[in-house]
This record gives structure tokens, sequence and C-alpha cells, in this order.
């Protein structure tokens, strides 16, 4: 089954939770299917979904009669213990022939080269692909067909698609995240359940307060966003190039997902039949009486603000099909005595024999942080290419007076989370001029690897790059880093195991409050437009500081100098008492992420963990002295298993 508008192919993909609800599925309205099978997907919250080996093999028997596509998700994130549960899961797959893979890992990349695979292969909306070089480098590796990250609008497609050449898969309809994907770790954090390994507890759904300035603002579910829409757009989705018009749901109940998928089948076969006579508002009003929440077109024609927040029916449970919320607020877990003694007990296991004395790293904001930085001999400073307000970024003066300072500390310029085309430009200017007085570059994305490979600087890969295996990490340093910091979502057996397994580079971020949200949507909005119900300070940041608030803590949220907005840990990442055992599995720095702090809170934190990598702290505490800035000190997703 195929449709053409102007002779380019429109594809109506369609989600499938189950078998049961593939047949019916499939049967509809749609070109194309999607759906996950046992292992190794983002749908593994509940039990009786996904498709076996043999339900998978007869799916593709079905929809290749009907002339239809099978694409299978493999798209959530592998630990070690994975992997070879995915090796032979690969296989199989490439035995069963689906017309493609939708994947996020780049150990399925590795693996699919390695074991010599021919299976197509997309790239998830996990891999938040949202410029011309990742791409392009994603093309290098294999890859056809990409799903844009959820923030593109549609002109910024149609641009990427056609310069890249490559076909891009849009979501038009469903359930949609307020986090630019693969870059939310609070439910990891807070339950050890990954959302990127397909597990998530949706704090993004929390009834939440805002305090900004010493008062209170009924924000309600500030990060509960609208189900997205695109039905009568269908026009404008045709003519930015999109192939692939994608719905969510395979969580979606058998009547409602084909129901859907019959109306914009319909509505897609009336505009092709006559785009000039075509009636957007036929069968809406249908699809806004059944719909879970109200509706939104999310990022499709820009940023859409406070309109993009759902209010219908939040906190009760109504939009899942099992009728149960996730989860209700919950606080992040103290650290605790005993459980530091679990970890240094199980990572001391794993010491290797030869031990390798690590050095220090320390994000920071300003440049009187990165003086202190030099002043006390760190290691490695790196300045960020997300600034948090009220500091300004670091003009070419800055990293120049930086560079005469510097001594033996190298320096590292960062780079935002998000690269648009702009950012590249002006990442280009700066760095094809004269040589910067930098030692490497901080990098956030598989574009600005491809793009800077030769511009003579080292490359170190920052967090939010994934690495969860060391078959990713593999493929990372072929592209060219130098050094990869661990993914922030492993649990401690995770750790354990891929530490042990890989002999490259590696950083762990020890100390801080490292954003467990990064999103385009701006909750600052609400403190400028909503009227305020009360008076409260905040707890532990300053009033100009806006901050999430439960009854279980208090979460501050930055906004950069871009207006994107990091949502920060209610307590203090610390790992201070287990440094001793992290040395010993060979990891080469830790990192501060200081943006946060004054300077003298900084100098603190600096100083005990200098102590402790040499090995002379002199308290008798685990924590060396070290007092807490914020609401106390966790261990993050290391204290699970």
């Amino acid at each position: 089954m195929a449709r053409y508008f102007n002779g380019k192919e429109i594809e109506l993909l369609a989600p499938a939770g189950t078998f049961d609800i593939f047949k019916e599925v499939v049967q509809s309205g749609c070109d194309a299917v999607y759906f996950g099978g046992p292992v190794l997907n983002m749908r593994m919250m509940r039990k009786g979904y996904n498709l076996s080996h043999e339900e998978i093999v007869e799916a593709l028997d079905i929809a290749h009669r009907l002339d239809k596509k099978v694409y299978v998700t493999v798209n959530n994130l592998f630990s070690e213990d994975d992997v070879e549960e995915a090796r032979e899961y690969l296989r199989f797959l490439d035995g069963a022939r689906p017309d493609a893979l939708i994947v996020q890992d780049m150990a399925v990349l590795e693996l699919i080269r390695e074991m010599e695979l021919s299976v197509p292969i997309h790239a998830s909306v996990m891999m938040n692909v949202h410029n011309l070089e990742m791409m392009h480098a994603l093309r290098d590796l294999g890859v056809s067909r990409v799903v844009t990250s959820r923030e593109m609008d549609l002109k910024t497609a149609k641009m990427l698609g056609q310069q890249s050449g490559m076909e891009l898969e849009y979501f038009i309809h469903g359930d949609m995240c307020s986090v630019h994907g693969a870059n939310c770790y609070f439910s990891s954090q807070v339950f050890g359940m990954s959302s990127n390994r397909g597990k998530c507890m949706k704090p993004c759904r929390w009834d939440y307060r805002i305090k900004r300035e010493g008062y209170v603002f009924p924000a309600e579910y500030p990060l509960a966003v609208k189900d997205m829409n695109m039905y009568e757009y269908l026009p404008e989705l045709i003519e930015s190039g999109i192939t692939s018009f994608k719905i969510e749901g395979r969580m979606r109940d058998k009547e409602f997902m084909v129901s859907l998928a019959n109306s914009y089948s319909e509505a897609i076969d009336r505009y092709i039949e006559d785009p000039l006579g075509f009636d957007r508002t036929v069968g809406s009003k249908e699809l806004f009486n059944n719909r879970k929440r109200d509706f939104s077109t999310a990022y499709a024609f820009g940023k859409p603000g406070l309109t993009n927040i759902n209010r219908r029916y939040e906190g009760t449970g109504k939009f899942y099909s099992t009728g149960k919320v996730f989860s209700t607020p919950t606080e992040e877990r103290e650290l605790s005595e005993g459980r530091v003694q679990q970890l240094r007990e199980r990572l001391g296991k794993e010491k290797r024999a030869e031990r390798v004395k690590p050095e220090l790293a320390v994000r920071v904001n300003n440049m009187e942080q990165a003086r202190l930085v030099l002043e006390l001999g760190v290691e490695h400073l790196y300045l960020p290419g997300d600034v948090f307000e009220p500091d300004q970024p670091f003009t070419k003066r800055d990293i120049k007076i930086l560079g005469n300072l510097k001594g033996n500390t190298k320096l590292y310029l960062g780079m935002p989370r998000m690269m648009t085309e702009l950012h590249f430009d002006q990442y280009d200017q700066l760095l094809s001029g004269e040589r910067l007085p930098i030692d490497g570059l901080l990098v956030t994305n598989l574009g600005a690897i491809r793009r800077y490979k030769t511009a003579g600087y080292p490359m170190i890969g920052d967090a939010n790059l994934n690495v969860y295996n060391h078959l990713s990490a593999t493929l990372y340093t072929s592209l060219g880093l130098s050094k990869i910091t661990v993914s922030p979502e492993m649990t401690m057996e995770h750790f354990a195991a891929f530490t042990s397994l890989t002999d490259l580079p590696l950083e762990v971020i020890v100390h801080g409050t490292p954003a467990l949200m990064y999103m385009e949507h701006d909750l600052y909005e609400n403190t400028e437009v909503m009227e305020p119900i009360g008076e409260e300070d905040n707890l532990f940041v300053s009033n100009e500081v806006l901050v999430l608030k439960t009854d279980k803590g208090e979460n501050p949220v930055y906004r950069d100098q871009y207006g994107r907005n990091h949502l920060l840990f209610a307590k203090e990442l610390c790992y201070l008492p287990m440094l001793a055992e992290m040395s010993g599995l060979g990891i080469s720095s830790f990192r501060i992420e200081g943006a946060t702090y004054s300077t003298e809170q900084l100098r603190n934190i600096i100083v005990s963990y200098q102590h402790a990598i040499n090995g002379s702290n002199d308290k008798e505490d685990m924590l060396g002295g070290l007092k807490p800035v914020y609401a106390g000190y966790t261990l993050g997703a290391l204290q699970f298993n």
C-alpha cells in the first residue's frame, strides 16, 4: 500500500501494543505499523504488551500480504547484561526481515556492523535528532530514516529533509513529553526506573506548585503537555516533505487506535484526491470528542508556550487504559551510610590490577567560578555551552583571559545540548579563526562530533550522549571522542559491569545538581501570566530562581541564555565516599557540576574532593566534614540495583 502526492510517497504509521491490537490496526487505513518485541524497547512497563518472537513473524507475514510495512522498536538503552540478548534478538530480527528497526542506542549500530546484518535502521525520536550534521552522521552510520526531535517545527524539518536527502518521520498525534528526547533523568534518579530504558514513572505529570520571587503560583501540572493533534494540518505536513506521519499510542486500546488511523487515512486520501477543495474540519470534531487529553500542535509551528500544557483529567489516570496514575510525588533518596558501604563492597569487587589516579574536572557558570578552579589547580575546567541566568555566556575575550591564566589546568569549551544550524555557524566562526587557548571541546551531540572531528581540538563526550554500554562507548571513540562521560542513569550493577568491560577513558559526574530535565518549554512563563495565590520563600535557592514544589521537595529550575529550562535535583549528588572504589575501576576523571554554587561553596566542595582523591581526608565521617548546600545528599541512580 502506498500513497503519493506530487510523486512523493506519504506513509501513515500506526502503533500496536499487542498482537491482537496489531491484527486490527494493520487492517485499518494505515500504510505501516510499528510495535515492540519481548525485549529492549521503550514500552516495558506493562505486562502482556509487546509481541513474542512467533507473533513478530506472523505479524510480518500478515502485513506484507497486505502490502504494508512493519517497523520493530529496539529503542531503549542497553546495559551490559542486555548485550548478549541484543545479539540474539538482532540476529532473529535480521532473519525475520521487518522493514526497519527503530533504535536509540548506538550499540545497535555497532552490533549490526559487527554481525554484518542487513536489516534497515531508523533513528528513534530518543536519539533527539535536531540538526543537519546529526543526520549526516547517522546516514554515514547506515541509518536510512530519522524520527525528528519532538521540538522540531515543520519549517526546520523541511529544510533538514531537503538538505540531508534522508526520509523524515514526524509525530502527528498522541502523547508527548515536555522534555527533549533522552534528556529526562528524573525517573531513574528517584525510582531507579530509566525513561531511556522504557520504564518511565512520569514525574512530569505530578501535581506541582511553582514558586518564584517569594510568591506561589497555581500551576498545578506545569510539565504535563497536551496530546499532539495535526489532523487539520495535513496539507502543511505534506508540503514540508515529511515521509512518514507517525501516530503515538502503543499503550492505547484497539478501538481507539483503529478509529484514529482510519480518520487520518481518510483525510489524507481526501487531500490527495482534491487538494484545493480539501475541508480540514471534516472529522475533526469526532477526534476532539474522543480525545484522551486536550489537543495541541506542539512545536510544529513554533514554541507553543503554556498553550501546550494540559489540564483535563491530569492526575486521574483516565488517560491510560489501566486507569492508574504511574506515580505520585516521591522524595529523592537520602545518602545513607549503609548504602554507601554496599556500593563500596560491590565496586570493590571490580578493582583493576593497575590503579589509575583520577583527575578532577569542574563545570562552571561564570568567570568568578572559573578563576577559582584555576586558583585551586583543578586539572580540567569546563566552560558550559548552556549558561544559567543571570550569568552571561563566556566571550572570546573571557576564553583568552582564562587561557593565559590556566597554567597546567586543561580548558575545555562546551556546547549547548541542542545545537541548531545557528549554533553551528557560531561555533564554526569561533573555531575556524585563530586557535583558541583551549585544550579541547565538550561535545553534546553526534552532529558536533562529526563537524569538529578535524578542527584540531580533542573532544570529550558529555553525559547526555547517554553512553550505557561498552559498545556505544567504542563506537563514539571510533568517531573521534578521546573521553566519554558515563550515563548518569546507571544503577550500581550496570555501572560496575560497564566500567569493568571498557578500557576507554571515562568520566563520572560525582557531585552537584545536574539537570534531571532539559526542556524547550519555559516554566518561567507561568510566573509572568498567572496571579500568585500565596507568599513563600524558597527553602534552598534564592527567590529569583523558579522552583517546582511538591510536598516531597523543591526542584530548582534554571533558565539558560537560549531560554531553555534545566530542572535540577532537590538534593545534591554526592559520590565523595566512594571515590577510592571508583578510582579502582579505572575512572580517569571525576566531575563536579558547579554552576549553581557560590564561589565559597564551590571552593569547599573542590577542596574536599581534592583531599579525597589524594587520600588526605582526616575527618572521621564518610563525607570528610563536607555539608550539603541544598536539601541533603543523594546517590541518584547509583543507589539502585
